[in-house]
């Protein structure tokens, strides 16, 4: 996200992307396993942008792309990167949607959470909700999951 924060921040230039993604891997990506992957998301996401960028437009008509928070368009962008041309199986969409809102939680405005959701929301609702029956089937109230301890009551 940071990434594609400077990257909007000074232009939109692409030929700074190599010395924006190598400052931002030095400076914060020590200890990443996959080194790899944080540049796989941001030459992507920027592969889609102006596919990306109608579907902000479209599912927030409201706010002009350029009137959104860069912080937010940002991550919206990454978020929907995720969301529709992410390998499902290494992201789920939920968790996409998810870690985007901690970014805009952790990054933006008093808002951004809510808005981040909002968007992503209705974008995963309009591709039919992918993965939503992926996860395992709930148990019943009051059943135990296997593994799951006991509760003493008064101990």
């Amino acid at each position: 996200m940071q990434s594609l924060y400077e990257w909007d921040f000074k232009g939109r230039n692409n030929d700074l992307l190599p010395e924006i993604l190598e400052h931002m891997l030095k400076e914060f990506g020590e200890g990443l396993d996959e080194p790899e992957f944080v540049v796989q998301l941001v030459k992507g996401t920027l592969e889609h942008i102006d596919e990306i960028d109608k579907i902000i437009e479209t599912a927030a008509p409201q706010w002009p792309i350029d009137q959104i928070a860069m912080v937010d368009r940002n991550v919206l962008r990454l978020g929907l990167f995720e969301l529709m041309w992410g390998d499902r199986d290494a992201v789920p969409p939920k968790v996409a949607i998810n870690e985007a809102i901690e970014l805009a939680k952790s990054f933006g405005g008093e808002s951004s959470g809510r808005f981040i959701n909002g968007v992503l929301g209705t974008v995963y609702k309009e591709m039919g909700e992918p993965g939503k029956d992926d996860a395992p089937p709930r148990k019943k109230d009051g059943e135990m999951k296997e593994g799951q301890p006991t509760e003493l009551s008064g101990e």
